[in-house]
């Protein structure tokens, strides 16, 4: 699911404007939306009563955001490991076992690296 590209904000003050008579193609011209995304909005106000944003689909992730400091300690204490090391040693702390491009993908957003210097 894509991320939503209006805020809940905007979203409220598009269907309080078709609410109070506009034009649905006048409303979307002004927010700078599509005529078919106030209409997506109008109907999930009208079926949930709400307008916020809904919950992103997907899986959960392997190695959880709370988790950051632990993959740090492990790459301290392991500076030599390669990937599928890191990753069988996630395995034997946490019970699930990471791909290799999960923890090189993790790695890199924590800015960690495993290039070694001569």
């Amino acid at each position: 699911m894509k991320r939503p590209h209006a805020s809940d904000d905007v979203r409220e003050r598009a269907l309080a404007a078709v609410e109070s008579g506009q034009s649905v193609a006048d409303v979307a011209m002004f927010f700078g939306n599509t005529s078919p995304t106030v209409r997506r909005w109008v109907r999930q106000k009208r079926t949930t009563g709400s307008v916020l944003t809904r919950p992103r689909s997907g899986r959960p992730p392997l190695i959880k955001p709370s988790q950051e400091a632990d993959l740090r300690d492990q790459v301290a204490d392991h500076p030599d490991a390669t990937l599928a090391m890191h990753c069988a040693r996630w395995e034997a702390s946490y019970g699930v076992r990471p791909g290799l491009s999960t923890m090189s993908r993790r790695l890199r957003t924590l800015g960690l690296t495993l290039k070694k210097r001569p």
